[in-house]
C-alpha cells in the first residue's frame, strides 16, 4: 500500500486518526473506493464521488444503520463517517463464501425483512427521496405495494428511460400494461425492511463466515424485490440462500413466477444508467406479465 495524499487527508479530517497507507479497491460502478490503513491499527474503506451528489452518501449511511438495527439480521459494515463527498466504512476482509455461509446469510436476510418498515416507502418518516446508484429514488409512501411499485418504481423509471432514449414507445407501453395489472399479480404483505439494491456486487463474503451487504437503497417494500435482485445477476450458492430463507419465513405461493416482475425495476434502472439493450430486455420481461 502507498499513500494517496488527498484521500488520506480527507479521511484524517473525518476520523481524527492518521492514515498510514492507501490502496485502490476495484469493483465500484459509481464511486471511487480506497482502502485505508490507519495508525491505530484498523482498516477502513473510503468511498468518494466527484463531483459530489448532495445527500447520496448520507442516505447510504442511514440505510446501512437502519438495516443494522435488526438483531441477528443481515450484517452491515459500521459507518465511520458520512459526508456529501465521501463515506467511510469499516473494512470487511474478503473470503471465499461457503454453502454454510450462504445459509446463514439467507436466514439473516429473512430476519431483516421480517423486522418490517413503517410503510411502503421511505424508512425515515418525513425524509425525502433517496438514491439508487446516482439516480434519485422516489420514497413518498403509498397505501399498498402494488400502488407503490407502480407509481414510485416502474412508471418514473420507464419515463426516464424513454426520455434518455433507452426505451421506445412500444417498450414503454409494455411496462404501462404491467402496471395496469399489478393489483392482480402481486400478493399483499406487510412492508419488509429492504436493502433495495441487493445484486451480487453488493454482497460481501467476509472472513469467519460473515456475509455483509453494502450500498443499500433502503426502503419499505415487498421482500420478493431483494430476492429477485439476488437472482438477476447471479449470487454464489443462491439455492442454499433461498432454502435457508424459507426456513425462517416462507415466501407466498407462486413467488418463483414473480421473480421477473420484481426484476423490472432494476432492469429499468440499468436502462436509465447504461442504455444499450436494457430497454428491450425490460420490454421482453414485461410482456410476460402484461
Amino acid at each position: 500500500m502507498t499513500r494517496q495524499p488527498s484521500a488520506a487527508r480527507r479521511a484524517e479530517e473525518l476520523l481524527g486518526s492518521a492514515v498510514m497507507a492507501t490502496a485502490p479497491v476495484a469493483g465500484g460502478d459509481v464511486a471511487t473506493a480506497t482502502k485505508l490503513r490507519m495508525s491505530n491499527g484498523t482498516t477502513a474503506l473510503m468511498k468518494t464521488l466527484s463531483p459530489a451528489v448532495p445527500g447520496l452518501f448520507p442516505a447510504e449511511a442511514a440505510g446501512l444503520r437502519w438495516l443494522g438495527e435488526v438483531e441477528d439480521g443481515v450484517s452491515v459494515p459500521q459507518v465511520l463517517a458520512a459526508e456529501d463527498d465521501c463515506l467511510v466504512l469499516e473494512w470487511v476482509e474478503p473470503a471465499r463464501g461457503t454453502v454454510e455461509d450462504a445459509a446463514g446469510f439467507g436466514r439473516a436476510l429473512a430476519r431483516t425483512h421480517a423486522a418490517g418498515a413503517p410503510g411502503f416507502g421511505g424508512f425515515d418518516e418525513g425524509a425525502g427521496d433517496t438514491f439508487i446508484a446516482t439516480l434519485p429514488m422516489p420514497q413518498k409512501p403509498a397505501g399498498s405495494w402494488a400502488e407503490f411499485y407502480a407509481v414510485r418504481r416502474l412508471l418514473p423509471y420507464a419515463k426516464l428511460a424513454r426520455d434518455r432514449g433507452a426505451m421506445d414507445a412500444a417498450e414503454t407501453r409494455a411496462v404501462e400494461d404491467v402496471v395496469r395489472r399489478l393489483t392482480t399479480l402481486v400478493p399483499e404483505e406487510p412492508p419488509a425492511r429492504l436493502h433495495g439494491d441487493l445484486w451480487n456486487g453488493n454482497v460481501l463474503w467476509g472472513a469467519e463466515g460473515r456475509v455483509a451487504v453494502v450500498d443499500p437503497a433502503a426502503y419499505g417494500g415487498h421482500r420478493e424485490v431483494d430476492l429477485a435482485m439476488l437472482a438477476l445477476f447471479g449470487l454464489p450458492h443462491l439455492p442454499r440462500v433461498l432454502e435457508a430463507y424459507h426456513e425462517v419465513t416462507p415466501l407466498a405461493d407462486g413467488w418463483e413466477d414473480r421473480v421477473g416482475l420484481h426484476q423490472l425495476f432494476p432492469l429499468l434502472v440499468h436502462a436509465c444508467l447504461f442504455g444499450g439493450g436494457d430497454g428491450a430486455r425490460v420490454a421482453d420481461v414485461a410482456q410476460r406479465y402484461a
